[in-house]
């Protein structure tokens, strides 16, 4: 820690167990203030900056919760861990809901207290440090071809520099191919479990029946085919990272251990009634809406809550085409170093081609666009004729003619949909503009400002 003393707020209106814990948390080596209610907690709060809150949820007055989100108006960035009696799914993910750091169940597991103290504590520290990582970070970020110029690229590359160095739990979104796995790795290469394990693991691709033995381990015996004892990829990844892709295609039965697993810090190998303690940092990936699959039934709304401490989402190519030339002029130069050949870049047409195509495949699809342009290449500049041809074909259609909406944004759909008006109206972008209700200088902006039309 940053600080030579710790100062820990406790709030408990049950004396018996507040004095139990000052005792303890003294003897840790903390400072400790205790309070027998929420609004004095909150009170107390305002007056001294404490850097960690322990707080009961059941007391005369407000109710934990309530004091929490009180403390948080103010000062987000203490941690709060909240106790509770009523260890029940709803209660934990209110409590989660609200900005809750964790929660523990009552009566306390001390050696839990101790790791859920430090990981809180740790998480804490690091917010100092971010400031002077981000430089650091973000050029690591762009010498692995995580990069961006674009707006929302840059809101997220400063948000993968403040996250990076903390273990708190991630939730990665995005359309398939547009880097979840990469930026699990950079958040693990920026962490301070850089030196520790990581392992990626593909959810989607294990049937149910393996899926637990994978992740958990299983016991010689287990069952049919299971000849030795097998350590799982969650011990595997202890002191380090675990990844887990595409976890909303995991199967409701594995929903629920793994929620165990992430809140008690503890796995159970198949066949073994012996808890095994892990320490890891769960990073998660997933391209579907989990919103949409808890209020479906498909997906837990605890293990939601537990996944979505922290949400990055990453997105489609076709959202950011200012970057494509970035990425594109990135991956020529890995690919013609690759290939041994000396490249000079794209010709205007094949760089229009580029930005121009909707990118279904995302960033993904790009980089094996321009591998295969390299390597068809027998020249010094990749032109059309060294592009897939649903890329080169890109733009000959008419706006009038396009139809396939699906890959496009709100404001691409709309600029399409004013350019077949105007193509309707042979051109006249005035008779257009009278028809749809705007002006004209409303229209051309709708339109990218083209002027390819007449008055």
């Amino acid at each position: 820690m940053a600080k030579e003393t710790i100062n820990l707020l406790v709030v408990d209106d049950d004396s018996s167990h507040r004095n139990t814990l000052k005792t303890l948390l003294a003897e840790w080596g903390y400072a400790i203030a205790t309070l027998e209610d929420g609004e004095a907690a909150v009170e107390a709060c305002k007056k001294q900056p404490f850097d960690l809150v322990l707080m009961d949820v059941r007391m005369a007055g407000i109710s934990g919760i309530a004091a929490m989100q009180k403390i948080r108006e103010f000062n987000p960035s203490i941690p709060i861990i909240i106790m509770t009696a009523y260890s029940d799914v709803d209660s934990a993910v209110n409590a989660l809901k609200s900005g809750a750091y964790d929660y523990l169940s009552k009566p306390l597991d001390f050696e839990d207290l101790r790791l859920t103290l430090a990981r809180a504590l740790d998480h804490a520290s690091l917010r100092d440090e971010v400031k002077a990582l981000k430089n650091t970070i973000a050029h690591t970020f762009v010498s692995d071809g995580f990069i961006g110029q674009s707006p929302v690229m840059r809101q997220l590359l400063e948000m993968l520099s403040s996250v990076a160095p903390s273990d708190a739990t991630a939730l990665i979104t995005g359309e398939s191919g547009t880097g979840k796995e990469l930026v699990a790795k950079m958040l693990h290469a920026n962490s301070g479990r850089q030196r520790g394990p990581y392992i990626a693991v593909n959810c989607a691709a294990l049937s149910e029946s393996l899926l637990e033995s994978e992740l958990f381990g299983h016991e010689k015996g287990a069952f049919t085919g299971a000849e030795k004892r097998r350590e799982g990829r969650f011990s595997a990844a202890d002191k380090g990272t675990i990844f887990l892709d595409e976890v909303g295609d995991l199967p409701i039965s594995m929903q629920a251990k793994l929620l165990r697993a992430i809140q008690e810090r503890e796995i159970q190998r198949v066949g073994s009634d012996v808890p095994i303690k892990v320490d890891v940092r769960i990073l998660a990936a997933t391209n579907k809406n989990l919103e949409e699959e808890v209020a479906e039934g498909r997906f837990r709304q605890d293990l939601y809550y537990r996944l979505n401490v922290v949400s990055l989402h990453l997105p489609a190519l076709r959202n950011r085409r200012e970057d494509i030339p970035l990425l594109a002029n990135l991956f020529l130069k890995k690919f013609a170093k690759a290939n041994d050949k000396a490249i000079k870049g794209f010709t205007p047409a094949a760089m229009d081609k580029l930005v121009k195509y909707p990118w279904p495949g995302n960033v993904r699809e790009l980089e094996n666009t321009v591998e295969r342009a390299v390597v068809l290449l027998m020249g010094e500049y990749v032109s059309q004729r060294e592009l897939p041809k649903s890329v080169a074909d890109e733009g000959k259609k008419k706006a009038s003619d396009r139809t396939d909406f699906a890959d496009m944004t709100l404001e691409e759909i709309e600029r399409v949909i004013v350019t077949q008006l105007v193509e309707k109206a042979g051109g006249n972008k005035s008779e257009a503009a009278r028809k749809l209700g705007i002006t004209r200088k409303t229209l051309v902006s709708k339109m990218g400002g083209s002027t390819a039309f007449s008055e």
